[in-house]
């Protein structure tokens, strides 16, 4: 998930310069608590206040001495740029802390002076990034809120993962795949790698190069897949009916493991061309692919049922890293009733939701119906075409996203 780095939309906000001081002075208390004694005093800031409807919002991240005097002193450094600190998280490590602000600074501060301030504070590894409003949430709510959306819907983890940690590549590997996987039963993380082991005794990998992970981080992801563990299997019970032209209803809902019995049934009703448009390999292959497409751990799976209860098609959202893919399958005797095109836009709709910035489908370049109903998004398309396999790829932030579908109001359990 791509943090958006542009200007964001000034927030109001009237404090007078001297809270700047006050959380110098606060700082200072802090220290002086944790070490027996306070560091130097640091100089008030006598500048004018910080003009909110002029300044950009900025999250810096730096790593300091762990000793008396070195947060006031970074601090200080702020102060005299005009620079509002409006929230402070630390990461401790064995050496030094890593500390995380979230910055208000003047508009025509740049960030290189800021990186400056850090330096002159004795700051290492500083990375800074435009932030936005969502950031304004404190860390507490934030993690809360993503704890409840994990615990409604097991498929939400790797995107709580991802808006937790921040712009990163998320993969799941089943356990028959991560069977070779050295990583402990507790997890574990390295610089630029996490790794964290599921239940059924898969493994979920978090990569991040441009940012090291802290233990804080590790031990809040890990929270996060312990929570799903304990939780288990689970996806909301909404569902929507729908009135097909020809006057028949169908039921959609989300699919989940205990739908295998009859999204097997389905395949075998499907003629041999349509599993191969939808598979793209050897036709008798298709029911294995059903236990990943089912499992919440890789994405998200729409069924479309009859009243009888019959499934006559199943579309998928997979998270593939920090890509998604879309995917539909259609009974024969269900196609070209408009089944796949809602199938198609709902799936969109949770895409948009969820963040992504696109979609992508792959298929085969005679699959008319397929390319008809990605062309019915009204969303700019990208086409690759390869031996005759065509990748139509959805850019989602081209246009505002849409609203969530009816049955995805998730009930309370």
């Amino acid at each position: 998930m791509s943090r958006d780095m542009s200007d964001v939309t000034p927030v109001q906000d009237d404090r007078p310069a001297r809270h700047r001081v006050a959380l110098v002075e606060r700082a200072t208390q802090w220290w002086a608590r944790r070490h027996g004694h306070a560091p130097p005093a640091p100089e008030p800031d006598t500048g004018a206040p910080l003009d909110p409807t002029g300044s950009v919002l900025w999250r810096m991240r730096t790593t300091v001495r762990d000793e008396p005097g070195a947060l006031a002193s970074l601090c200080t450094a702020l102060a005299r740029r005009r620079v509002d600190i409006l929230s402070l998280q630390t990461h401790p490590l064995a050496v030094g802390t890593v500390d995380e602000f979230l910055l208000r600074a003047p508009q025509e501060l740049p960030a290189a002076d800021l990186d400056r301030a850090a330096a002159e504070a004795g700051g290492t590894g500083t990375w800074i990034e435009r932030a936005d409003a969502h950031d304004l949430v404190d860390a507490p709510t934030r993690i809360l809120g993503l704890a409840t959306r994990t615990a409604l819907d097991a498929a939400e983890l790797p995107l709580a993962l991802r808006q937790l940690l921040g712009r990163c590549t998320i993969r799941s590997l089943p356990a028959s795949s991560a069977a070779r996987d050295t990583a402990p039963d507790e997890g574990g993380f390295d610089a630029t790698a996490m790794r964290l082991r599921t239940p059924d005794g898969g493994v979920i990998t978090v990569e991040r190069p441009y940012l090291p992970f802290t233990p804080t981080e590790f031990a809040r992801a890990r929270a996060l897949v312990e929570l799903d563990a304990r939780l288990g299997p689970r996806v909301p019970r909404s569902q929507d009916v729908l009135t097909l032209p020809e006057g028949n209803e169908i039921t959609v809902r989300r699919a989940q493991a205990t739908d295998l019995a009859a999204a097997k049934a389905m395949h075998e009703r499907c003629s041999q061309q349509t599993l191969s448009m939808r598979y793209h390999g050897p036709v008798g292959d298709a029911d294995r692919y059903l236990n990943h497409l089912l499992s919440p751990r890789f994405g998200r799976t729409l069924a479309a049922r009859t009243a009888s209860g019959r499934i006559v098609a199943l579309g998928h959202l997979l998270w593939d890293g920090d890509e998604t893919e879309i995917a539909l399958l259609v009974e024969d005797d269900w196609q070209r009733r408009g089944i796949g095109a809602e199938l198609l836009r709902r799936l969109v709709a949770l895409a948009a939701e969820a963040d992504c910035a696109s979609v992508y489908a792959v298929t085969q370049a005679s699959n008319t119906g397929m390319v008809a109903a990605m062309r019915g998004l009204d969303l700019p398309l990208d086409y690759q075409i390869e031996e005759g396999t065509l990748v139509i790829t959805a850019r989602l932030d081209a246009s505002p996203a849409a609203s969530p579908a009816p049955y995805e109001q998730v009930e309370r359990y």
